[in-house]
């Protein structure tokens, strides 16, 4: 029997209030209150340190920041910087891997599948890069990941950009990776991607390279 999982759409939302929203579904579902989860949103402009993120690559002062709109976030997932923006389609699994799926590399390895799937469906030719994480065209990355496992139930999770503004990338060293060049679904395809269609086909992409059932749900009727 196929495992359920609630797809949640949050449409635009500040980082700090979907940060706590995470916390509070993580900690439910460890609880085994609620069904494995996933959470489809774009963020208001953010940048976010990772437990791995060095300062110096923050290329912009926090004054430029505020001047541009775009908050500051250090948090507890793997990995180092990254942009968060309109126009890039976030994903945030909150998964129970207990008690067949407790294999931290078999995760990340799934989440990058997902990510290949969605530039697939749109006749792209993504690809893996050794040694890295994320996903790519040739050598330019349009899918970035990082992720928090606790008591093995996850948290954070993937970031692709369909239409997103990549002049913002300018203010940072994107994931510590200096020679790497960013790009998103829209300018690899040529057209415009409406978000709606993106989210659909990354909520099918999971229930696939996981093995779900989709169970479309409103945010109230999971946590709130």
């Amino acid at each position: 029997m196929q495992r359920e999982l609630a797809v949640v759409e949050l449409g635009r939302r500040d980082y700090a209030s979907v940060l706590a929203l995470q916390e509070r579904t993580h900690a439910a579902r460890a609880r085994g209150e609620i069904p494995d989860t996933l959470y489809l949103l774009e963020h208001d402009p953010v940048i976010t340190l990772g437990r791995a993120a060095k300062q110096e690559h923050i290329l912009a002062s926090p004054e430029h920041l505020a001047a541009r709109g775009i908050e500051l976030h250090e948090i507890g997932r793997g990995g180092d910087v990254t942009y968060h923006g309109p126009g890039q389609l976030v994903a945030y699994p909150i998964f129970d891997l207990r008690p067949d799926r407790c294999d931290v590399r078999r995760y990340v390895r799934s989440l990058e599948q997902v990510m290949l799937q969605v530039a697939q469906s749109y006749a792209l030719t993504p690809r893996l890069i050794e040694g890295m994480t994320g996903a790519f065209c040739e050598d330019r990355k349009y899918g970035a990941l990082g992720v928090r496992i606790s008591r093995w139930v996850t948290m954070h999770g993937i970031a692709m950009n369909i239409t997103t503004d990549l002049d913002a990338f300018a203010l940072i060293v994107p994931c510590g990776l200096r020679t790497t060049s960013v790009t998103s679904l829209a300018r690899e395809t040529g057209r415009d991607i409406p978000m709606q269609d993106a989210s659909a086909r990354t909520a099918q992409a999971f229930a696939e390279v996981f093995d779900y059932a989709l169970i479309r749900t409103e945010p109230s009727s999971v946590i709130t």
